[in-house]
């Protein structure tokens, strides 16, 4: 109960910090908006597969930014009061959670500008939401991850680039399997798999960080 207690007061404080300076937010907003105005004006139509593919990598980079700054602002002052007084499991967790919330606004924000001006083109537009869901779970948990990682090397983006690499790759296209079914307007039951894959990397990857960051924040 404690901790569950701390994880909510994290995140409070978190989203109190973001609605303090909304620069970076406005940022990454500004960010999707005029990436996907610009492959407008590029392509002005393309096909499913180009579509679908898209989205993803303008979700993608818009992941990387928002998330990569997660632990920037903890710094060692305010790391060391933490380390006193807040068990290290309810940081990660809190940052994950704050981080998911973040992606499911900026994907579904994303998602309504992408089928505004590029016109929706999945077929089964229900289980597209789903994949951009789970999604921007996976997004979240593995960027926070390995954002913590790096904040103990010095906020280095070269070490977060290579440790989120292997990981990120895989899933990127587990992530545009699963959409493209949509986009055929397949139904939910045959992407059984896929669904099952993600929620496997989300129980992974947040499992391996209640494990492993107590002892990165320990040191």
């Amino acid at each position: 109960m404690k901790l569950l207690s701390q994880v909510k007061t994290l995140i409070y404080k978190d989203i109190l910090l973001e609605w303090r300076s909304k620069h970076a937010i406005n940022g990454i907003l500004l960010y999707v908006v005029s990436t996907v105005f610009v492959c407008y004006q590029s392509f002005k139509s393309v096909d499913t597969l180009v579509w679908n593919t898209l989205y993803w990598i303008i979700l993608l980079f818009a992941a990387v930014n928002a998330i990569s700054r997660c632990f920037i602002q903890e710094t060692g002052s305010r790391q060391l009061y933490y380390y006193n007084l807040i068990d290290p499991r309810a940081i990660i967790l809190a940052k994950i959670i704050y981080n998911s919330l973040l992606m499911l606004i900026l994907s579904g924000t994303a998602f309504l500008i992408y089928a505004l001006i590029f016109q929706n083109q999945a077929a089964n537009t229900g289980a597209y939401l789903l994949a951009i869901f789970l999604g921007s779970m996976s997004f979240a948990t593995v960027f926070t991850m390995v954002a913590g990682i790096s904040a103990k090397a010095g906020n280095n983006s070269t070490i977060m680039a290579i440790l989120s690499f292997p990981v990120v790759i895989p899933l990127l296209i587990v992530l545009i399997q699963l959409s493209q079914q949509a986009v055929a307007g397949e139904a939910l039951t045959e992407s059984r798999g896929d669904v099952g894959v993600l929620l496997a990397i989300n129980i992974v990857t947040i499992a391996i960080s209640l494990l492993l960051f107590p002892y990165l924040w320990r040191d």
